[in-house]
Parts: structure tokens; C-alpha cells; sequence
């Protein structure tokens, strides 16, 4: 009787297994209503059911057609154990639909049950874990409104700490991270096993912040066009979540149609409320100002301070004007292609820019409560100073979660759900390595230690301001923010802390446990890359900058000389570098031999047509023939410019070829040598291709004088090219020559964990 069964099983799997594969899933829907059976059947290697084939293939329908059958042949837990039937990997299907971010499978599968948003897969991974993971905020909200907040928390979180707040940062899905900020504003303290909160994960983030990014000029001119308004807290109903998850009903070809229709929608908006706001916050300030006051209304209550003299500091239709502006720059965008590619990107990275802050002060806002303990070292509450003198800054908990321990002090935790019930006697035997577990908790860096590494300025400034004994901090290898900033090459940092009015003996003089002042380190070459700029010997020129710039912010004498090893910073400087000016030794040497070729060869052309005179010189005075000509004086003062640049070029690649390479002369001799000649020979060439012209135009200009200049056009392409092709490290050359702070870098800083 068994094998029978279970013969009449496999062939239900096999037979769902094809239908599915094939997408005839009316069969499935209608096998599924005939035969409870096919509601366990599991058609896939990986442990997968129909149900959730059909989430994986996106069948909305199909997917309410199985759930209503599940619910109709079944009762009470029942129904809960199909639903919550795992995979191999412990995905249920309300997993899938999560991670799809899909909404409307979402809500159908997690109304039935809405436990199944709290199971658990073998990551420990809920549902709604897992929409916060692949950034669907739309799928978050509809399973956080489904479940509640009360059983929400409890789902937030995996068994090694990491909250849905982590990833959302992680991912950079900030959007969703502010959401999850107001639904569930405790776990903004809440810390992983590793003792990283939130703040250490957008530290790490250098490029979602505008300090971190790198724009050209024409994305500049671009981003300041685009306006992007900042998250608001969102309390959407399902019924709205499922509206905006419809596809629009037009075309994408149709897009700028609409957003041009939209802006003029706007436009008029704009004009109606401004103006009728205008009028009420005028007649309000006359009944309340009768004998005028020194103030000025503008737009939708604001008011506009006057100046010390009577001057009105904005106009009365400021708000207007901004908003017009506003308009027409998006206007401008759908002109120009509002959905091109760089465009998009362009406003994504605003995007980004302006929400990180959102974030990074809602993050702040909530962790002002704490106190950082004597030393900086991590924030914590005084209510932990008992009997002994030991500080926690952390607490560990079963399943290796971590917290804040101030939080722990007034807050309950949510205690965690292990993925499988064997692993709690593994977690209850691990207790004895906690101590260890805490010591390297205690020595992670802080988030302002980490954002000095990234050069994140904007977190930087923003934890001084609110927490100004944080500039104190430091790490495992007794660096502070300076220390750190240095090491790191941030001068955005570094330039942030002079500037601000700090203890600079007490913060600037620090040294590290290896005795290593932020002179030493600014004198050490780590393993990266640490400039944006490229070629050696420019890597060597900004790393003396760096070192002069370091050593001039202070007074002279001021960091210490020797450090534990008995090695002043200039020993450092040279020890680490010796292999950097090798290479930018021979990066100058390639160069200039293949420039000088060049040169040398404009030099010979340019002689020699300079002694050549186009038509001749007439018998009797002497004279040039053609020196009336206009096209003659172009010829002769452009092979005189030709010749003087090109031997003016080869002599500085000579001096360059034979030049020590010493590492004083990468500071100003070598690239200043550099420059000069690439300047020359871009000069020589350009005289040279007019020069030609000049001259071959005589020939020319009687039967094909229309046709000669696309004709010295192609001529001139070849030559043209390796111009072109050298330009990239002539501007490099102009930055690096006149810029006296080097530019930062933007490398990332890995971070202790993500």
C-alpha cells in the first residue's frame, strides 16, 4: 500500500514538474484543486514545490489559484505547514515572492497566515528580512503592515545580529533604510555580532555621499540642474502599494510626452499656490504689522529678515522664482533626453548624496542619548559602572548578537530565532569564547574612525558636532582621526580638523602604538594606490606634496621626531619610496624618449620648410614673390613657432632623460620639465599642420580651392590623434603642477566586516 502511495506520488511530482517547466499551469491550478497531494509535492532538485515554481516565473494569478486551493482543502495548521513547506535551502514561497519584491504575491500568500512572515530559512533569514535585503520596500511595507510592528521587530533580525537596517545600508537602499528608520526605530543602536552598527555601515559607504564622488564637468552642470526631493515618512495602505505596482498604461516611447505634460501641470500648480499664499501671508502680516515691521513675507508663511541698513536680504517672490527654476531645469532634462542613461544615473547619485545625510542624521539623532566613555573609545550609558571599573561598551547575547549595552539597560531585546533547534546546545556551548568575543568588539573602530578613513566628510563633521569628545577616539593600533586621515591620504579630512577649533597638541601630536606621528605616517607608502592620478612619477610628486603639506598645517617642530624604531619621518619617506621613484624613473624615461622622437622629427620638417620659400624669391629685389599673400605670413610665422617649440621640446626631454631622478626632483623640477615640453610639442604640431596648409594652399587655390580643406583636414587626423591621445596626461600634468593640496583619493577603505 505504501509503495503504492508513494508511486502515485512521484508520478504527481513528475507530471507537475513538466506542466510547470512547460508553463501550462491551468493543469497545475486544476491538479492542484482535484488532488491535496500535489500541495506537498516537492518537483525539484533543490526541494522546490509549484507554488513556488509559479513565484519564482512571477504567475500572480496562478499563484492566488494555488493559494485558494491550498486554503480550500485544507484547515487551521494545515494550511500553515503547506504554505511553510521549505525548500533545500529553507526558502519558503513567501521567500521568493519577498525577494522579488513582488506585492500582490506577497499579500496573498501572508494574509492567510500572517506567521509565515517570521519563518525562518537555513540563514536565519525571514521574508521580510529578505525584502529589506534586496531592497523591495514596497514588499517590506505590505509584510511589516500584514504582520504588525510587534511581531515585525522580531522578524528584523538574523541570528548573527544583522537587522534589515544593516542591509538596507549596506545595499545603499536608502529609500527603504528611512522607512525602516520610523517603523523600527530601535535597531538603529542595534549592533551585529561583530559590534557594527548602522552609522560603522554608512561610514563605510564614500560614495554615496558627495565628498566621496568624482564628477566631470558636464555632470556637474547636470547635477546641479536636478532636484531631488528629500524621504518623507510613508504610511501607505496595501490597496496603495498594490496601485503603484501596476505598469503605467502608455508606452515607454510615451515617457517624455508625459513628463513634459506633468512639468506644465506642475508649472500651473506652482503659480496658483504662490500666488493665493502670497496674498493670504500679506493681508495676515498687515492685520498683525500695522506700522510695519522689519521683516518681509515670502511664499507659504516664510518670512525674510531685512538687513542691518532697511535692505531687503531676498525678494518677496524668492520661493517663486526658486520654484520656476526648478521647472525649468526639468524641462531642460526632458528636452535633452530625460531618460538617457547618464542623466538617470546623474539623479541617482543626487539621489543617493542628499539621502545618505537623511539617513546619517536620523541615524545620529537617536544615538545622541549616549555618552562616550572617558577615553572616546565607544559610546555607553554611566548606569554600567558598578562595582568593578570594567567598561562594556557591548553586550553579547546567545546565538552571537550584540547590542549596545546603554540600550539593553531600558530596552528589551528581541531574543532570537534559531534557524535549527541543535544549534542552540552548539550556541550555549560557545559561551566560554564570549570573553574573546568582547575584547574584539571592544577594539573595532568607531563610525567616526571609519568615515575618516573613507574620507567621509560630511559623517565626520557631523559626529563632532554632536559629540565633539569623539575627536578623542581611536583604535586597536592607538590611531585617532588624524592619525587615520593621514595614513588614509584624505585631505578633505585633514583640512576639516585644522579648521575646526580642537585641542590640536592633544589631537595632533598623538602617536600611534608603534611611536609613528602623523608626520611618520604621511611619510609611509601603504600597499594601495593612494592617488587619483595616474603614472608614477605624478604618484610621487603628490606623495611629496602630501608629506609638505602635512608638515607645513603645524608649526615647525611640532610632531615628534623619532618613533619607536628610532626613525624620523624623512627616513620613512625614503625607505618606503624607493621603489615608487624607480618606477617613476622609468615611466619619465618612456615618455620622453617617445616624445623627444616625435620632437626631433617636427624639428627637421620645420627647419626645412622654414628655409624653403613657396613660388621663390623674385630676381631683382630679393623678395619672397608671394609675401603679399595673407596665406604667406600665416606660413612664415607658423614654421618660425614650429621650429623655436620643437627644439624647445627636445632640449627639455634631453634635461628630463638626463636628469638623477632623485626624490627632490619629483616635487617641482622633473614635472615642471614634463610640462614644458608636452606644451612645446602640442604647440610645435599644431604650427606645423598650419604651416603645411599655408603653403600647399598656393597650389591649390586657383582649381580646388573649396576642396583643399577637407582634403588638409583627413590630412591633418593621423597627427591630430597622437596629440589627442597625450592631452589626458598634459591636463594631469597641469593639476598635479598647480594644485598645492593633492586631490583625495577615492579608494574605499574595506571595513572590518562588510
Amino acid at each position: 500500500m505504501d509503495s503504492a502511495s508513494s508511486l502515485e506520488m512521484e508520478t504527481i511530482k513528475k507530471e507537475l514538474f513538466n506542466m510547470a517547466m512547460r508553463g501550462e499551469w491551468e493543469k497545475v491550478v486544476r491538479m492542484y484543486k482535484e488532488d491535496h497531494r500535489a500541495h506537498h509535492a516537492k518537483i525539484t532538485r533543490s526541494g522546490d514545490t509549484a507554488l513556488h515554481v509559479a513565484v519564482s516565473d512571477c504567475q500572480e494569478e496562478v499563484v492566488q489559484e494555488l493559494v485558494r486551493h491550498i486554503v480550500s482543502k485544507h484547515s487551521g495548521d494545515q494550511v500553515r505547514s503547506v504554505l511553510d513547506i521549505q525548500n533545500d535551502r529553507g526558502n519558503t514561497a513567501l521567500h521568493f515572492a519577498a525577494s522579488l519584491g513582488n506585492v500582490r504575491m506577497c499579500k496573498c500568500i501572508s494574509e492567510v497566515k500572517p506567521s509565515l512572515v517570521g519563518s525562518r530559512n537555513k540563514d536565519g533569514e525571514t521574508p521580510l528580512f529578505l525584502a529589506a535585503l534586496r531592497g523591495k520596500k514596497d514588499a517590506f511595507l505590505c509584510l511589516h503592515f500584514i504582520c504588525g510592528p510587534d511581531l515585525g521587530a522580531s522578524y528584523c533580525r538574523k541570528d548573527d545580529g544583522q537587522t534589515v537596517l544593516h542591509c538596507a545600508i549596506a545595499g545603499e537602499y536608502f529609500d527603504l533604510a528611512f522607512q525602516i528608520i520610523q517603523l523600527y526605530r530601535e535597531l538603529v543602536n542595534f549592533v551585529d555580532e561583530h559590534g557594527l552598527s548602522p552609522l560603522h555601515i554608512l561610514a563605510c559607504k564614500p560614495f554615496a555621499f558627495k565628498s566621496g564622488s568624482n564628477l566631470g564637468p558636464w555632470h556637474k552642470i547636470v547635477y546641479h540642474c536636478t532636484f531631488v526631493d528629500e524621504l518623507k515618512p510613508e504610511t501607505p495602505s496595501l490597496r496603495n502599494l498594490l496601485e503603484d505596482e501596476k505598469k503605467p498604461n502608455y508606452p515607454e516611447n510615451y515617457k517624455s510626452c508625459v513628463n513634459v505634460f506633468q512639468l506644465l501641470k506642475n508649472a500651473f500648480q506652482v503659480v496658483s499656490t504662490v500666488r493665493d499664499d502670497a496674498q493670504k501671508m500679506s493681508k495676515k502680516a498687515d492685520e498683525e504689522n500695522p506700522e510695519g515691521a522689519n521683516v518681509t513675507l515670502a511664499s507659504k508663511g516664510q518670512l525674510l529678515i531685512l538687513g542691518a541698513q532697511g535692505h531687503q536680504l531676498f525678494p518677496s517672490n524668492y520661493t517663486a522664482c526658486f520654484n520656476f527654476v526648478k521647472i525649468l531645469c526639468k524641462a531642460l532634462l526632458v528636452v535633452l533626453g530625460f531618460g538617457s542613461r547618464m542623466i538617470i544615473r546623474v539623479r541617482e547619485k543626487k539621489e543617493k548624496h542628499i539621502w545618505s545625510v537623511q539617513i546619517m542624521n536620523e541615524l545620529l539623532k537617536t544615538a545622541s542619548m549616549y555618552e562616550y566613555e572617558n577615553t572616546g573609545a565607544s559610546p555607553q550609558a554611566a548606569l554600567l559602572h558598578k562595582d568593578d571599573d570594567e567598561t562594556k561598551p557591548y553586550e553579547t547575547f546567545k546565538g552571537g548578537e550584540a547590542t549596545f549595552a546603554s540600550y539593553t539597560m531600558d530596552r528589551p531585546i528581541p531574543p532570537p530565532i534559531p534557524s535549527d533547534p541543535a544549534k542552540t546546545g552548539q550556541q550555549d556551548n560557545d559561551k566560554g569564547k564570549n570573553g574573546k568575543g568582547m575584547y574584539e568588539i571592544e577594539k573595532r573602530e568607531t563610525a567616526i574612525l571609519l568615515a575618516a578613513k573613507n574620507g567621509v566628510t560630511e559623517v565626520v563633521e557631523k559626529i563632532l558636532e554632536l559629540f565633539p569628545v569623539a575627536i578623542h577616539d581611536m583604535n586597536a593600533e592607538e590611531k585617532n582621526i588624524v592619525l587615520l586621515a593621514v595614513e588614509h591620504r584624505q585631505p578633505h579630512v585633514y583640512k576639516l580638523l585644522l579648521k575646526r577649533n580642537i585641542l590640536k597638541d592633544s589631537v595632533f601630536q598623538q602617536v600611534d602604538d608603534k611611536g609613528n606621528s602623523a608626520l611618520h605616517l604621511a611619510a609611509m607608502l601603504g600597499g594601495y594606490k593612494p592617488w587619483l592620478i595616474p603614472g608614477a612619477a605624478l604618484q610621487m610628486q603628490w606623495e611629496i606634496k602630501w608629506y609638505e603639506f602635512v608638515k607645513r598645517s603645524v608649526q615647525p617642530n611640532f610632531f615628534v621626531r623619532y618613533n619607536n624604531d628610532h626613525k624620523t619621518a624623512k627616513d620613512i619617506f625614503t625607505e618606503t619610496h624607493t621603489e615608487l621613484v624607480k618606477a617613476g624613473g622609468e615611466w619619465l624615461t618612456n615618455t620622453s624618449e617617445s616624445c623627444s622622437v616625435v620632437a626631433a622629427l617636427i624639428a627637421t620638417v620645420a627647419f626645412a620648410t622654414s628655409t624653403t620659400v613657396p613660388g621663390g624669391n623674385n630676381e631683382e629685389s630679393g623678395k619672397p614673390t608671394l609675401e603679399e599673400k595673407p596665406a604667406f605670413e600665416v606660413f612664415a610665422i607658423s614654421s618660425l613657432i614650429a621650429l623655436c617649440f620643437s627644439v624647445t621640446s627636445v632640449v627639455m626631454f634631453l634635461a628630463i632623460l638626463t636628469s638623477r631622478y632623485q626624490e627632490k626632483d619629483f616635487s617641482k623640477d622633473l614635472p615642471r620639465k614634463l610640462l614644458v615640453g608636452l606644451t612645446s610639442l602640442f604647440v610645435s604640431i599644431a604650427s606645423m599642420l598650419i604651416s603645411f596648409c599655408a603653403g600647399h594652399f598656393f597650389v591649390l587655390q586657383d582649381k580646388l580651392q573649396y576642396a583643399a580643406f577637407p582634403v588638409y583636414a583627413v590630412t591633418c587626423l593621423p597627427i591630430s590623434f597622437f596629440a589627442l591621445a597625450q592631452f589626458p596626461l598634459y591636463f594631469d600634468l597641469i593639476w598635479t603642477n598647480f594644485k598645492k593640496v593633492p586631490q583625495r583619493s577615492y579608494k574605499v577603505a574595506v571595513s572590518p566586516v562588510y
